[in-house]
């Protein structure tokens, strides 16, 4: 199923690779956001549900964005209805991942702007119990990244938001900037990172330096937080158009695709053991692919109080209802729209559900 993808950078590429920081923000308490966790008796675990929800555009013109054809008028006819179905298909999804209610974290790729976020919650009835993290990213396809958060489980410390440089002769392309976020839940300090990484559109190999790129930016970011605290516990998530072998997570990221054995201040790729089963979070032409990756630090695997978790806790949540039956491909996650056909579903892409226990 997994096709291997190589292409051979000079080590010189690595100076073109900046972490930028933008906007770091201490969180204040807000409508979306709140410093302290409220409630005093935390469960034994929690649900993180990862998922690229394919285009969630509202209907408004935004002139800054190339949303055009996410407008009424617009050649996919996107409208209030049209909308409002992307919003209840999207939360049957999240619901049923987190186990028949909303999941603690949520991380998601592929939305317009906090209006859509706001939305998704209003119509799940969540809107006072989660927290929102986003900004607008400089993505030329005028997407976004964003992390939901239960208020109520994590105090939000710091949001900042990693640009991707990248090097010539991509100097001038943008794409979306990494998410992260610095949290608290029971003396645990939880840093979450929430990507997605440049496409393959421009084919695989002349592609792959801004992934690489994308890549090395993480990684420093990582490497700053263990060097601050390296008890800091990370988790790594969304789309990286890139599967568990590819270079830019397995060596510039370098995040490691067994578990064992489990070294200090070391990346873990939680999805390659999904991925050697043969499963898939995206099909692309009949072959499945894991491009939605989780990654995490060993201070979550090793971890005897606080936040822990596992590649045995983690899955591609598939339903039935989810899926068509590709008369060529066989059976696919089944989508808003094919091209330009509107087909009235949920995403192209399955999301990824990890459980977390919370030792006392």
């Amino acid at each position: 199923m997994t096709k291997i993808y190589l292409f051979v950078l000079g080590l010189s590429l690595i100076n073109f690779f900046k972490c930028e920081p933008k906007n770091i923000k201490n969180s204040t308490p807000d409508a979306n956001h709140s410093s302290t966790a409220t409630t005093t008796s935390l469960p034994s675990s929690l649900k993180l549900v990862s998922y690229n929800v394919e285009n969630l555009f509202d209907t408004i013109d935004d002139p800054t964005k190339d949303d055009e054809d996410f407008l009424p008028n617009g050649d996919l006819k996107w409208d209030g209805e049209r909308y409002e179905k992307k919003l209840d298909k999207l939360n049957q999804v999240i619901e049923d991942a987190g186990g028949g209610s909303y999941p603690a974290i949520l991380g998601l790729v592929e939305i317009e702007n906090e209006k859509v976020l706001k939305d998704l919650l209003a119509n799940a009835g969540k809107s006072s119990q989660y927290g929102i993290v986003h900004q607008e990213s400089p993505d030329e396809r005028g997407i976004d990244v964003a992390l939901l958060y239960d208020k109520n489980l994590f105090s939000l410390d710091k949001e900042e938001f990693l640009q991707v440089n990248f090097p010539p002769p991509f100097s001038n392309d943008h794409t979306r900037e990494i998410l992260h976020a610095i949290t608290h839940i029971q003396g645990d300090e939880v840093h979450f990172f929430v990507n997605h990484w440049p496409s393959r559109r421009e084919g695989d190999a002349k592609s792959e330096p801004k992934r690489v790129a994308a890549a090395a930016t993480l990684k420093k970011a990582v490497q700053e937080v263990q060097n601050k605290n390296s008890n800091a516990k990370i988790i790594i998530m969304g789309d990286f158009n890139d599967q568990p072998q590819d270079k830019s997570l397995q060596q510039t990221l370098g995040a490691k695709l067994s578990m064992k054995p489990i070294a200090d201040k070391e990346l873990y790729n939680l999805t390659a053991v999904l991925q050697n089963k043969g499963i898939g979070s995206y099909n692309y032409q009949g072959n499945w692919q894991m491009i939605d990756n989780l990654v995490v630090n060993d201070k979550v695997l090793n971890s005897t109080k606080g936040l822990h978790s596992d590649a045995g806790k983690l899955d591609v949540f598939e339903k039935d209802y989810m899926m068509f039956k590709h008369p060529k491909y066989g059976a696919s996650p089944s989508r808003t729209y094919s091209g330009n056909k509107y087909i009235g579903d949920y995403s192209d892409h399955l999301p990824l559900v990890l459980e977390i226990d919370i030792i006392p």
